[in-house]
């Protein structure tokens, strides 16, 4: 992997090891030579993790909306600085980037890049490792819905183990390395009338 796409909040958050696990991250990736392809923004996780990659040699790609470059969130001490129409281009762009994907604790805009990220491995658009990086349990009620889904029968179980998941960095990457996308895809069929 060359490049990984890293989805996280804009804020903070409440618990410190959010934003420490967040800083190990960016500097392990810097380290291995993993460029980070993110958001864009200077705030929250957002700008802890592009600072420090940045600050331990690595190269942090940014891919910001206009709307929010007007907002002054834009990271300017990137590598490089991508300014985009729209929140779908923003993700097309950060796929199109990418050998893999990251997600961090967020809020809505991190759970919708992550499911859009999924959904298109579900149905073969792509075949890279998609892993949440689940700090301090912060996941394990995402996680239960996606076993209920698996239980109720919306969902294959083979594409609930897409989603990769660790509460370690180093074994995060291990199984993005070695992941194998699954060769049965989500099949759609009309509806009978």
């Amino acid at each position: 992997m060359k490049r990984i796409t890293v989805f996280c909040g804009s804020s903070v958050g409440e618990q410190e090891i959010f934003k420490s696990q967040t800083i190990l991250l960016g500097e392990t990736l810097a380290k291995q030579g993993i460029d980070i392809v993110y958001g864009g923004a200077n705030v929250g996780l957002m700008g802890a993790l592009a600072d420090a990659a940045l600050s331990a040699g690595g190269k942090v790609i940014g891919i910001l909306p206009n709307f929010l470059k007007s907002k002054e969130i834009a990271h300017l001490h990137l590598t490089e600085l991508i300014i985009v129409d729209s929140m779908h281009e923003r993700k097309l762009k950060m796929n199109e980037l990418c050998d893999g994907v990251i997600a961090l604790p967020g809020g809505f805009g991190t759970l919708e890049e992550l499911f859009e990220m999924i959904t298109w491995a579900q149905l073969g658009l792509h075949t890279k490792p998609i892993a949440l990086l689940n700090i301090n349990g912060f996941y394990d009620p995402l996680l239960m819905m996606l076993q209920t889904m698996v239980d109720n029968g919306l969902l294959k179980e083979i594409n609930r183990k897409m989603l990769l998941t660790s509460d370690t960095i180093d074994d995060l990457l291990l199984q993005m390395k070695n992941y194998t996308a699954p060769t049965v895809t989500k099949w759609i069929t009309s509806a009978k009338v």
